[in-house]
């Protein structure tokens, strides 16, 4: 049983080793919720599930600046959003599910340093799994350069 076992394994390795992994950088700027839900932790989960079907792994990066900050911080009634009542009225189940995009889909966040001074934003204030650029820009110029696919997640 064992061997039959680590022959599909193997099987499956040699499959997906063909295969190259398709690479999508979302440059997130949105500050609608529903956009954010929509496009980003409802995309990504079936976009992955696609490229899984085809035997493919999907690598997600999400490039955060603009109005998006509200979603990756600690707690935003401490910050400049303890204003947005929809943000603090879900904000529990958002953080979990932005988690879980880390955790469970290996999604890389990353987030603007040079907008976040313009909000107020320390690094403590950040969720700890997001990774602190220098700005928006170098992020989307490395992904694109790594052979990202670009695409903007915005209020327009």
């Amino acid at each position: 049983m064992q061997k039959i076992l680590l022959l599909l394994l193997s099987s499956l390795t040699i499959l997906l080793a063909d295969k190259p992994s398709a690479k999508v950088v979302y440059d997130l700027t949105t500050k609608n919720q529903k956009t954010f839900e929509r496009k980003i932790l409802k995309a990504i989960v079936a976009n992955k599930a696609y490229y899984e079907s085809k035997l493919k792994e999907l690598e997600v990066t999400v490039v955060i600046h603009g109005g998006a900050y509200r979603y990756f911080t600690i707690d935003p009634s401490k910050t400049e959003y303890k204003t947005d009542k929809a943000l603090l009225a879900d904000y529990a189940n958002l953080k979990k599910r932005i988690k879980s995009m880390h955790e469970i889909y290996g999604v890389e966040f990353l987030i603007c340093e040079a907008g976040m001074k313009k909000h107020g934003l320390k690094a403590k204030d950040i969720m700890s799994y997001v990774k602190i650029i220098p700005n928006s820009i170098i992020g989307l110029i490395d992904k694109q350069n790594e052979g990202y696919a670009y695409i903007p997640v915005n209020d327009q």
